[in-house]
């Protein structure tokens, strides 16, 4: 909960030292935080919602994917060494909103009744494969997604940080404590965990991604069913 606490405070206080610093000619840091701010709204929620809807939802989009990033990059922070994504209930949570998020919005847009309709009975299909389709429709919209969510998130990170483990006490254990035959084997383990390391950042960032461009997708899912 202190890593969490932590990674939510610097997210925030970057944000902000940007948004009060903004220039008409950025500097570097204001630069990054606006190529990151721009991929997200341009490549993420307009590529995949559109224009208009793109537009709506970038700022909750743009918001998932810098939290979840920062969540996530605690896993390679010296003295936290934790993701803060790597215990469950924090991607159960960020899976929860985007749930009730595209549930929301399309009853909103279109109704309870347009909603189950779109979500149920998707459209151009035999009616008498509704028998088939809809149960398993019905899973995906209100089971499946939310938990593939939480789980790829949770169980990348958490696979990151034991490698990360594993690998550094194997290299303290074999430079220090295992007969001298065996510490060569600590330089093995030693790169192992720095190519493990550089690996988290990627993986950090690519899940970040992929929370946020699957959020995207889900509410185009239900937003334009027909599409």
């Amino acid at each position: 909960m202190i890593v969490r606490f932590i990674a939510a405070a610097v997210s925030v206080l970057l944000i902000v030292l940007a948004a009060r610093r903004a220039k008409l000619v950025p500097g570097r840091f204001q630069v990054v935080i606006e190529m990151v701010l721009d991929f997200c709204r341009r490549q993420i929620a307009v590529e995949t919602l559109g224009e208009k809807l793109g537009n709506k939802y970038a700022p909750i989009i743009t918001t998932i994917f810098f939290t979840i990033f920062f969540f996530n990059i605690t896993g390679v922070v010296p003295f936290l060494n934790v993701a803060g994504t790597s215990v469950i209930g924090l991607p159960l949570i960020f899976a929860l909103w985007v749930f009730f998020l595209y549930i929301g919005a399309a009853v909103k847009k279109l109704g309870p009744g347009g909603f189950l309709k779109g979500a149920l009975f998707p459209a151009g299909v035999p009616k008498g494969l509704y028998i088939l389709l809809t149960p398993v429709e019905f899973l995906q919209v209100f089971l499946l997604r939310p938990a593939t969510l939480t789980i790829r998130l949770f169980a990348n990170m958490m696979a990151g940080h034991l490698l990360l483990a594993l690998c550094f006490s194997a290299t303290s254990f074999f430079f220090f404590s295992a007969a001298n035959g065996m510490k060569i084997l600590g330089v093995v383990t030693l790169t192992g965990g720095f190519a493990f390391f550089l690996l988290e950042i990627f993986v950090a960032a690519l899940q970040a991604y992929v929370f946020a461009i699957l959020t995207a997708v889900y509410l185009q899912m239900v937003l334009e069913p027909d599409h």
